[in-house]
């Protein structure tokens, strides 16, 4: 090495030697230089208003200081007392838990409803708060590896900014997913916190088994080949993993609080699967029954309902989007398509409909989707005083007849719904039962309100493998209407 290459190198070491810091938790070395503990506040604070925005808190004030509790007590003996640990119940459907630097820790209703016990939700909130003592966010943030926003479902490729802004979908909020050593540093932190807390150090094993099998469920029930599009997705998960996390609880003393029956009996009435806040499914109809409104997609069309938007889409190719708009200042549908929507580009057979009563306005053009050459069709219907209801439609140019006109009857089935429906019309829900005498698993999967795999559903959704049975006495969730 030459003398000068030799001083390169030793200024750069003096450089990086104070950007390395000793986790307490950890007792591992770590380059954060690029995040501070006080960064880390900054960074989750401004997060935190994304993540809100994005899913909303569930509006349930005693779940909420439930969750709250329980995360503070798993959170009260941590290596890092600084640190201001915060617990958020958010109103989404999805299974899952992250958490931001700073001290902010999620966990959705979904992964509520999937839990069996206390001590199961505590081992999620318990693994969340090892994420944030290890410092993993602020480790992968000064690699350059940061929570980030937009992940677009469509890409659009028509050339001109009026049309690509008619096709924008949005963003989504997504965590890129932690490395197998940060997953296993944050079981064993999350152990040694549920052991400190008082609960049961098996919890995390025994919910990390349900959520494997929650995933091959959602994957049969989807006809994929692997599930996972929640939880797993950001927490990789192996059968080497959890059986670290079995071995990892054998260090702590044994027993410990579990509470199943308190715990479920808190659950009655947690909403399952989507809200009426969000809009929820329905067969082939999509209800929005807290503003108000329906619509009906074809046979053999999914339905996938996002914070803000809805995506309907058939094997074909064709799909359409649902979202609602802003008018900013339009006067009526057609001035809200020509000017605001397609941003003045020039509209060739642009049409005034009228949809169950709502004046609205239609057009289409030739354009690409993810580089397919597809007709594209946009559809504003005046909903409210500074409101545009708006359907994004895009099917092949050599789509059958039958596909164009069930697109088309999608846009004409939207309409208000009647105050009666609003009330009768409601999101799925959990009801908490007791296992009577001649009870079976049958017998309780019966009485779920699914269109198909009851019995696997009951069984996932009370943690159990394919040879239990129900015991009497005990209590039970099932999905009801």
């Amino acid at each position: 090495m030459t003398r000068f290459g030799a001083r390169v190198f030793t200024l750069a070491l003096l450089l990086f030697l104070p950007a390395c810091t000793t986790n307490p938790a950890t007792g591992e070395s770590q380059f954060t230089a690029l995040m501070s503990p006080e960064q880390e506040v900054g960074v989750g604070s401004q997060e935190h208003e994304k993540v809100i925005k994005e899913f909303g808190e569930y509006d349930d004030p005693a779940l909420q200081a439930y969750v709250r509790q329980v995360g503070a007590r798993v959170s009260a003996r941590t290596e890092r007392p600084e640190v201001r640990y915060n617990f958020f119940l958010l109103d989404s459907p999805m299974v899952n838990a992250f958490a931001l630097p700073g001290g902010y820790i999620y966990i959705t209703r979904g992964l509520l409803a999937l839990a069996n016990s206390e001590a199961e939700m505590a081992s999620v909130l318990a693994h969340e708060t090892g994420h944030i003592t290890a410092r993993h966010s602020a480790a992968r943030y000064s690699r350059g590896v940061v929570t980030s926003l937009g992940a677009a479902i469509l890409a659009s490729a028509v050339g001109t900014t009026g049309v690509s802004q008619a096709l924008g979908v949005g963003s989504d909020l997504y965590m890129k997913s932690y490395s197998r050593g940060q997953e296993n540093q944050a079981d064993g932190l999350g152990i040694r916190y549920l052991s400190r807390a008082g609960y049961d150090p098996t919890a995390m094993s025994s919910f990390l088994r349900n959520l494997q099998a929650d995933s091959a469920l959602e994957a049969r029930a989807s006809g994929k080949t692997s599930g996972g599009g929640d939880y797993f997705s950001t927490h990789p998960a192996t059968v080497e993993r959890v059986n670290k996390t079995v071995e990892e609880a054998r260090q702590y003393i044994s027993g410990g609080v579990v509470d199943h029956d308190g715990y479920l009996r808190r659950l009655e009435g947690l909403i399952y699967g989507d809200s009426a806040a969000q809009g929820f499914v329905r067969g082939q109809n999509f209800y929005h029954t807290q503003m108000g409104f329906t619509f009906t997609a074809p046979e053999g069309f999914k339905i996938l309902n996002q914070p803000q938007q809805v995506i309907v889409a058939s094997q074909s190719g064709a799909l359409f989007i649902f979202d609602m708009a802003g008018s900013k200042g339009a006067k009526g549908p057609m001035d809200y398509l020509r000017n605001v929507w397609m941003q003045g580009e020039a509209v060739q057979d642009a049409q005034v409909i009228q949809v169950n009563g709502l004046e609205g306005a239609t057009a289409s053009f030739a354009g690409k989707v993810n580089g397919k050459p597809m007709t594209i069709r946009l559809v504003a219907i005046g909903w409210s005083k500074g409101q545009v209801a708006r359907f994004q439609i895009a099917y092949p140019r050599n789509a059958p007849a039958p596909v164009v006109d069930a697109l088309k009857r999608v846009t004409y089935s939207f309409r208000r719904l009647s105050p009666d429906e609003r009330q009768r019309i409601r999101p799925l829900h959990l009801e908490i039962v007791t296992a009577r005498a001649g009870d079976n698993v049958s017998s309780l999967a019966g009485r779920m309100a699914l269109p198909a795999l009851r019995e696997e559903h009951f069984r996932v959704l009370n943690g159990l493998g394919p040879q239990d049975g129900v015991v009497p006495g005990r209590l039970y969730k099932i999905v009801v209407e």
